[in-house]
Formats: structure tokens, C-alpha cells, sequence
């Protein structure tokens, strides 16, 4: 509302996966060429040809950008490749026989 955009929620079928997806209602310029190998690309895998634009915007946008990691990642590193694996021994290790962690 007031954004000017044209939002809505809609289920995008994959195979395997029925997921509600927010989308932006946009328009895309194709050259005749394109949009009808575009159609028979999409004829021929039983895929409407959205879909097929939907997932080449998707490669392309993860191949050219990078996703931030988030900061608290590998904070607590031990340099300990076998820490996950053991966490339990790690846990009940004391210090000295006093009984608590160390």
C-alpha cells in the first residue's frame, strides 16, 4: 500500500515443493526469438514459461551477487575440526576434579 508495487502471495509449484512466494507483478521485453524458443522450452518440460524466467533470474541473481554471512559465524571457533562430533565429552570435562566445567 503506497509503495507504488504491485505485491501478492502466490504458490509457486516446483516439483516436490508447493511454497507460498511473495511476488512482484513486473514486465519483461523479449525478442520475438527468444520468447517463442522460450515457449517451446516451456511446451516441452510442461513448465509455464514464468517459471522458466522465474528460475533464470534466480540463477543469475545467485551467481552475480554474494550473500552476507552473518557476523556471529565461526565466533566461537575452537580449531577443534572434531568439537561438533564429541560436544558431550566436551561438556562434562572439569577442571581439576571440581566438578564444574572448564
Amino acid at each position: 500500500a503506497g509503495s507504488g508495487r504491485l505485491t501478492k502471495w502466490c504458490h509457486i509449484w516446483q516439483p516436490y515443493i508447493l511454497a507460498p512466494m511473495r511476488t512482484v507483478k513486473t514486465t519483461v521485453y523479449l525478442d520475438e526469438g527468444a520468447y517463442r524458443r522460450l515457449k517451446a522450452l516451456a511446451d516441452a518440460e510442461g513448465r509455464p514459461a514464468a517459471e522458466l524466467i522465474r528460475a533464470a533470474v534466480q540463477a543469475y541473481v545467485a551467481e552475480h551477487t554474494t550473500r552476507r554471512l552473518p557476523r556471529s559465524l565461526g565466533a566461537g571457533c575452537s580449531e577443534d575440526p572434531e568439537l561438533a562430533e564429541r560436544y558431550e565429552e566436551h561438556l562434562w570435562e572439569t577442571d581439576e576434579g571440581s566438578g564444574y566445567p572448564s
